[in-house]
């Protein structure tokens, strides 16, 4: 006999977890099922920290199993291998069938391998996959490996290169882009990452691509596109993740030209009854309303929730208006975040702007202890003086900050908005508020705006 349930999530990660979580919130009276492929389910974004400063994953997993149990939804370890979009249930593995009125799908996404890239298939090159036995395995073989190449700076390179430092490797972080962390920053902040972690011991080569990787067996050597060879004994390739969307793609649910399942504002496939959340759907920027590959938990999560409340009742005014990509690191105590687009990005997109960048101290007086310097660059739209990015430099503080002027871009707020913000404030908590860096920023644009008049 075919098991029912209301609500069928297939993926354990964050955005099925949070999906499951709100919808028994929002529904308590339906039945919600939870599948995910293992039992373990790592926290995505603290992935690079077991290979450094928590010095293994089982500090890394997220609780999936207790946090259902306590809110009355099954959890079960399988995995679907046939969606029946018709009859409304799917197949597993082992042959189960399971009905639905529901179904979410928060399959997540795999690292990319480039298939261009010779050498990639060698003992010693690795990838970055939300998977503990993979991760486990790879931080057993780095063991005894001296010189390592991490290609790709995006986030998860940066903090995975700062990890392996910390561990005794000698690090080289590779970027094709002119810097590093190109993509989420402008240069006079990334540049300040890139003095950072090199103060720290990574070497940085930025504006060169990977070429191919050299050896017999395993790694001997990286050769990059200038035709520069530097000796290595290991690999790790943090280039980017594809969705997992194959198993819509088979049943017939769209997907676009990059791999994302289709989905509406309420997370919505072409089916009223089939939702898709998390890195395997679809995303438009919130600002330039392009579709983006941004692939965040912190998104994921938003639009999870955005689905559990709209799973049985569109909620209207509940939903998901693309992504804002706010996203923070640090490095040692020093915070960095961004939201929204940057100035770069903005003109590439024929968006004029008017910005404000203003360095201050995150401390009042600068000289109490754990004070750091705080620069905050805003960009507004021009003409409307609209805040569409926001980036942040500073202490352990930075990444709420960034939170706020993700808030003000979700809000749409103008520049003057900020001006006539009221703050609270605290000598070890805060900047003064006589020169609140973000204040300060945008009193920079107002008066850029002003004197173009």
């Amino acid at each position: 006999m075919m098991k029912k349930t209301n609500v069928l999530i297939i993926g354990g990660s964050a955005a099925g977890m949070v999906t499951a979580l709100t919808g028994k919130m929002n529904f308590p009276n339906k039945d919600f099922v939870i599948v995910k492929k293992t039992k373990d389910v790592m926290v995505p974004c603290g992935i690079p920290y077991i290979f450094g400063t928590m010095n293994n994953s089982e500090k890394n997993l997220m609780p999936v199993d207790m946090m259902m149990e306590k809110n009355e939804i099954t959890s079960i370890v399988g995995e679907v291998t046939e969606i029946f979009s018709n009859e409304n249930y799917v197949k597993f593995a082992d042959g189960e069938t399971m009905q639905y009125d529901r179904l979410v799908i928060a399959t997540g996404s795999t690292p990319v391998v480039p298939k261009w890239l010779d050498g990639a298939d060698l003992d010693g090159v690795f990838t970055i996959p939300k998977d503990r036995q993979y991760l486990d395995e790879m931080a057993s073989k780095l063991e005894g490996k001296k010189k390592i190449a991490v290609i790709g700076a995006g986030f998860i390179g940066v903090e995975l290169s700062d990890e392996l430092n910390k561990k005794g490797y000698d690090v080289t972080l590779i970027e094709k882009l002119p810097h590093i962390l190109n993509l989420a920053f402008d240069p006079e902040i990334s540049i300040k990452v890139h003095e950072l972690i090199e103060g720290r011991g990574v070497k940085v080569v930025t504006g060169k691509g990977i070429k191919k990787i050299h050896g017999q067996s395993s790694v001997e050597k990286v050769e990059l596109e200038d035709g520069t060879i530097m000796d290595m004994d290991a690999v790790v390739l943090s280039v980017g993740y594809k969705p997992n969307s194959d198993l819509a793609k088979i049943a017939g649910i769209p997907v676009d030209d990059r791999g994302f399942i289709i989905v509406d504002e309420y997370l919505r496939t072409y089916s009223d009854d089939i939702f898709a959340v998390g890195d395997c759907a679809q995303k438009r920027d919130f600002v330039t309303r392009r579709p983006v590959s941004t692939m965040l938990a912190s998104t994921a999560c938003a639009e999870a929730r955005v689905c559990g409340m709209n799973l049985f009742d569109l909620q209207v005014v509940k939903t998901f208006s693309g992504t804002i990509a706010i996203y923070s690191t640090a490095i040692d105590d020093n915070g960095f975040g961004t939201a929204g687009v940057t100035e770069y990005a903005a003109e590439m997109e024929g968006i004029s702007t008017i910005t404000g960048l203003f360095e201050g101290v995150d401390r009042h007086p600068g000289c109490l202890p754990g004070s750091h310097k705080q620069t905050v660059k805003l960009i507004a739209a021009k003409n409307s003086g609209v805040i569409i990015g926001g980036e942040v430099i500073g202490g352990p503080e930075a990444g709420e900050l960034t939170n706020v002027i993700g808030i003000a871009i979700q809000n749409r707020m103008s520049v003057n908005s900020l001006l006539t913000m009221q703050i609270g404030t605290h000598p070890m908590l805060t900047a003064s508020p006589a020169a609140y860096p973000l204040i300060k920023a945008a009193e920079i644009i107002a008066i850029k705006h002003r004197n173009r008049k």
